[in-house]
């Protein structure tokens, strides 16, 4: 089943992945722990960071990126990754927990001297009453899928198993805050899919494996 995963994830990640998503101005991203069996032990137990970035207006999932540490340049990949999905958009603002390594991370990423400047901003922890809402409802999605498979088995398997996730929360999954629409229909990326939607998403991945960056 694994084989099985990872084939068709890359195969799947080759073609939405050139599709650019007409996404708003307020970035928010977090991380959260992934239980990983066969990782090297870090800290209290077996366990990676999984960070993840998404677009306020669309709820697109621009990034979603397994790590080992949360240190400066783990930040910097998301913020990276998001860049590549948007094809260099830049946004307005950057929301973040105060978690150290996003304020290097941003400035090597973000920070420019010409305007219109992206501003990070950075909330307050819960008990100081603000949370990070939007991308802590999906850390909890998150949780409820790998919670019924005890774990993920090792680093590589979990970026597999986390970008299929980001595929399914994009392509597949209809969003009760955009009203049943998925984050790529409402980001203009409309691929009419029916029936079975990974079914059908993988025979258009096998058809066309390239497409024009940017196609509606």
């Amino acid at each position: 089943v694994l084989k099985w995963i990872r084939k068709y994830i890359e195969l799947m990640s080759q073609y939405v992945e050139q599709f650019q998503p007409q996404v708003g101005g307020i970035w928010h991203s977090d991380e959260m722990t992934l239980n990983v069996r066969r990782t090297e032990p870090t800290g209290k137990g077996n366990y990676d960071w999984l960070w993840n970035l998404m677009d306020h207006e669309t709820r697109f999932l621009l990034a979603s990126q397994v790590t080992k540490h949360r240190d400066v340049q783990d930040a910097q990949k998301v913020f990276r990754k998001a860049k590549e999905t948007t094809n260099g958009q830049m946004p307005d603002f950057v929301v973040t927990d105060k978690l150290h390594s996003y304020n290097d991370a941003f400035n090597k990423e973000f920070f420019t001297l010409r305007n219109p400047r992206t501003k990070h901003v950075k909330l307050k922890n819960i008990r100081e009453g603000t949370t990070n809402n939007i991308v802590e409802r999906l850390h909890g999605t998150v949780r409820d899928r790998v919670k019924v498979m005890r774990g993920l088995d090792n680093d590589v398997s979990a970026q597999k198993v986390v970008d299929g996730h980001r595929f399914y929360y994009n392509f597949l999954r209809p969003h009760q805050t955009l009203n049943g629409k998925t984050p790529a229909e409402k980001a203009s990326i409309d691929l009419k899919l029916e029936g079975n939607k990974w079914k059908e998403l993988i025979i258009r991945a096998k058809r066309n494996p390239k497409v024009i960056k940017g196609e509606k």
